[in-house]
């Protein structure tokens, strides 16, 4: 599976499950000379501003890395430094309790990136989910996507930074049954993960 396939279905997620969404691929960044670019970044009014900014890793990605340090540092500084550019900034309002960004790190369902974090699954656990962007609440997920080959608007997510660490019975529950993640999890034949 390749980054772009996960973009492509990210796209038509956001477009039938939501309306009027700015939708842009390849969102480049620069906060002080400090640039990058997200895979995905997609606005959406609900009804006020929430962006989701988001890394997709596919297998080349994961094989590519130095490990997991590396594959961090990359979504840290997105995070860091993506609205920090005076082009994307989101500004407090008040009253808003709501998350206004959602930092996502994005993993293809494939037996290589299941490998790869059940491997670092200590460091992928504990980012902390609480962000700030300022004085602007936001969220940070890391992930598998789920659902890529059923219709558009279902695609989720199986987290591994919240409630439920990579491998709990919890998380395992939240696999559905019959997905490529839960293929990719049963074909991961060594002791990295265990099932209950």
């Amino acid at each position: 599976m390749r980054e772009d396939e996960l973009a492509t279905r990210v796209v038509d997620h956001y477009a039938a499950a939501h309306d009027d969404p700015e939708i842009r691929l390849e969102e480049p960044y620069d906060a002080d000379g400090r640039r990058g670019v997200a895979d995905v970044y997609v606005r959406l009014r609900t009804p006020e501003r929430v962006d989701r900014v988001m890394e997709l890793k596919a297998d080349a990605a994961v094989r590519r890395a130095t490990g997991a340090n590396e594959v961090l540092r990359q979504y840290r500084r997105m995070e860091r430094y993506f609205h920090a550019d005076e082009r994307h900034a989101v500004r407090p309002k008040l009253g808003r309790t709501d998350p206004g960004a959602r930092y996502l790190l994005l993993f293809a369902p494939t037996p290589t990136c299941v490998h790869h974090v059940a491997t670092h699954r200590s460091l992928y656990g504990s980012v902390d989910v609480a962000a700030r962007v300022d004085d602007v609440p936001a969220v940070r997920t890391v992930a598998f996507l789920t659902g890529l080959d059923g219709d558009p608007a279902d695609l989720g997510m199986a987290s591994v930074n919240g409630d439920a660490a990579f491998g709990s019975e919890a998380f395992l529950d939240a696999v559905p049954a019959g997905s490529r993640l839960a293929e990719s999890l049963r074909g991961v034949d060594d002791d990295l993960i265990e099932f209950p």
